[in-house]
């Protein structure tokens, strides 16, 4: 599939990318001050939030709406705004909440773009790494402006494996999960941040990132990404308002789809 499926992709990646520096900027200062953040907790003590992804998620939404006011936006923090041009932004202001408020750099912005329910468009800045991510369907996939191509040769057990775990599942299937990836002679890393694991799956540093239970806006830029560095990813569930729900996520390198298929049960 190419680009010009998708008019004004281009544009539209290139926006993203722009965005995602100044939303990174921003993020980083408040990061370089966190001791000064009022942090607050959502659903359990472990899912916090501050200031920082608030007015992170504000920029972001102001300057997508001030170029393309028809398009869509889901936030994490504000929800859904419906579009009418048949593009949806989908947006996390800080991935990696946790990390950020703690004083690890483990913590990324993702931007992504939806089409006839497809990730067409996925930036990832991470700002304390002066990285940053970008990919659009067909264009191909970049860090820092050098071209993402995955090894085939690399595979669960030769190379490393991202895992997330979250307070919607159980500690039990958490156990399970490891222990398998374990037993098919793989081992794994978890950094508090999906988005950036993702990231990492499309650069090559990951053969894979699995998570039984994550949304759309920590997935989607990731799964972009994926795809155009050459892997592949589970499709999240987009119709009949399970957007703004969870679901499994996964995305492997071409030499580990098998295995961790298996492993996710999918």
């Amino acid at each position: 599939m190419t680009s010009h499926v998708v008019p004004g992709l281009e544009a539209r990646l290139a926006l993203a990318e722009t965005v995602g520096r100044e939303a990174g900027a921003v993020a980083l200062d408040y990061f370089n001050r966190r001791e000064t953040l009022i942090i607050e907790t959502k659903r359990d003590p472990q899912d916090v939030v501050s200031i920082a992804d608030r007015e992170v998620e504000n920029l972001i939404r102001e300057r997508l709406a001030e170029i393309y006011p028809d398009d869509g936006i889901l936030g994490e923090e504000y929800g859904l705004l419906a579009g009418r041009s048949g593009f949806t932004w989908v947006i996390d202001p800080i991935d990696g909440t946790s990390p950020f408020v703690n004083g690890m750099p483990n913590w990324c912005i993702s931007i992504a773009l939806l089409h006839d329910g497809v990730p067409v468009v996925g930036v990832i800045s991470a700002p304390c790494h002066g990285e940053l991510y970008a990919a659009a369907l067909g264009l191909g996939a970049r860090l820092n402006g050098k071209a993402l191509s995955l090894d085939a040769s690399r595979t669960v057990r030769n190379a490393v494996t991202g895992l997330g775990a979250n307070t919607h599942v159980t500690p039990a299937f958490v156990a399970k999960m490891v222990e398998n990836l374990l037993e098919a002679g793989g081992t794994f890393i978890r950094n508090g941040s999906g988005a950036l694991m993702l990231a990492y799956v499309a650069a090559g540093r990951l053969v894979g990132y699995y998570e039984p239970y994550m949304h759309a806006w920590d997935c989607l830029a990731g799964y972009c990404l994926v795809q155009e560095a050459g892997g592949w990813y589970l499709p999240f569930p987009v119709d009949g308002g399970r957007l703004t729900k969870g679901a499994p996520v996964l995305a492997a390198a071409p030499g580990a789809v098998e295995d961790l298929r298996k492993l996710a049960g999918v």
